[in-house]
């Protein structure tokens, strides 16, 4: 694998104030009044600060803005296929919110990948030089699929590492890699996956066990059957309508605390607001029977890069196109000229302008980006010194209070060492990513004071 790392040049500019002085007879000066600076908020006793922390701010970054795209009430999965139609055969788009089978997948991601490249290589006209924005699972596949079909390739990636927003990090004091990212797939998409990818690692954790858990100790796992009907009942509405209001419009009790475990839990899989997703068109949480990978998944984007130019940091800022060619200006000022590109930027970057197209993208593609949603989901990785909660399954889910995190994976009973990852979805995520690394260690830990002992010391 041949990487070249290119230095982005960041401008800082200064401005100076100028304070206007009176001059006459100068006031008094005020007697400063003596303030309390406020309390940092402080994480239950009960629950132990942990060892080994890390946390996910997709929300927040400006290479991905969210996590998994959505469809929210009005739009249709046309949208999605609108995006994914290529521009005058020099212009290829790819990513999750392109599939329209698997949206917000890794394998929705890989299939879209494919879909691109195999379109790009239909209408090339011999061996070309193509250009990939993206070296995450998108872009990754479309690179190897396009080299092996004899294409002169190079992948442009903003981050200064490959695997987009599937991220491993490796450390002696996790058990497993901690898994940043996209991580946990169900038992038939990891089946899908593994035929698709050759190098997909065989170690996964299952997770088949769950349970609630509320202030009186474990309960029934929230159900998404309130969910469902309402779904059911909202293709007889006469037009679409956010999924919150479709769950009240069906008569459900939107402070029932075993709803707002079961949305909350839907949040975390799908990074959809059930106050904007679509109850026609809505997002489908995983199958029971999670599986989470177990191994470094950035070996998987080596072993598929190899032999592919791919340059990292070097963020594309401008797509210049016509039926000559493409003309890539990256972020340190540098214009590179191609035949074709596949771009895999996420829905995000794409909304935010993260890259100007020059002549501006047809009508379709802008309104099928604006009509989608992309929504934010994060993780926390906690390892303690020794388990201090109870409960033994393996998928928790809090019922009732307030905490920000309502979904725990319990890493004890899989890998022996007491690991908990946290997962919070939609805008409380977006909330969870813009707070400090010790407000959201704090809030982390307040969430899980449900699983404490109530004998636990308090002292």
């Amino acid at each position: 694998m041949r990487i070249t790392r290119r230095t982005l040049l960041l401008g800082a500019g200064t401005g100076a104030a100028a304070m206007l002085l009176a001059a006459c007879t100068p006031e008094p000066e005020p007697t400063p009044t003596p303030s309390t600076p406020a309390p940092e908020p402080a994480a239950p006793p009960k629950v132990p600060a942990p060892a080994a922390w890390l946390r996910s701010t997709w929300s927040t970054d400006p290479y991905s803005f969210g996590a998994i795209s959505y469809l929210p009430a009005g739009t249709d999965p046309q949208q999605r296929a609108a995006l994914a139609e290529p521009v005058d055969d020099r212009l290829f788009f790819a990513g999750e919110a392109l599939d329209d089978t698997r949206p917000g997948t890794v394998l929705g991601a890989v299939d879209s990948g494919r879909s691109a490249a195999l379109a790009l290589i239909m209408a090339a006209t011999g061996q070309e030089r193509v250009a990939v924005i993206g070296a995450g699972a998108s872009g990754v596949v479309a690179g190897r699929l396009l080299a092996d079909a004899g294409h002169d390739v190079t992948i442009f990636e903003a981050r200064d590492r490959s695997g987009g927003r599937i991220l491993s990090r490796t450390a002696d004091e996790w058990p497993i890699p901690a898994q940043l990212g996209a991580w946990l797939i169900s038992a038939e998409q990891l089946a899908a996956l593994k035929g698709r990818l050759t190098a997909l690692g065989e170690q996964q954790l299952a997770f088949e066990t769950t349970t609630g858990w509320s202030q009186d100790g474990a309960t029934d796992a929230p159900s998404g059957e309130a969910i469902a009907q309402a779904v059911e009942h909202a293709k007889e509405l006469p037009a679409d309508v956010p999924l919150s209001e479709a769950l009240e419009q069906d008569g459900a009790d939107p402070s029932d605390p075993a709803l707002a475990a079961a949305l909350a839990w839907l949040a975390a899989t799908t990074a959809a607001d059930p106050q904007k997703a679509s109850s026609w068109y809505p997002p489908t949480p995983p199958e029971d029977g999670l599986a989470g990978m177990a191994e470094d998944l950035g070996e998987f984007f080596d072993e598929h890069l190899q032999d592919l130019e791919i340059t990292l940091a070097s963020p594309v800022v401008r797509v210049a196109y016509d039926d000559s060619g493409v003309s890539l200006r990256l972020g340190t000022g540098e214009a590179l000229s191609f035949d074709r590109v596949v771009v895999t930027a996420p829905l995000g970057v794409l909304q935010q302008q993260g890259i100007e197209f020059a002549p501006a993208l047809p009508f379709s593609h802008r309104g099928a980006i604006a009509a989608l949603a992309s929504g934010f989901i994060e993780t926390v990785w906690m390892r303690f010194d020794e388990p201090f909660w109870e409960a033994d399954e393996a998928v928790w889910h809090v019922v009732g209070g307030d905490g920000a995190i309502r979904t725990w994976i319990n890493l004890h009973p899989a890998t022996g060492e007491p690991v908990l990852v946290g997962i919070v979805g939609g805008p409380q995520a977006e909330q969870f990513a813009g707070l400090s690394d010790h407000d959201a260690q704090v809030a982390a830990r307040a969430s899980l004071a449900l699983f404490a002992p109530a004998s636990a010391d308090e002292s």
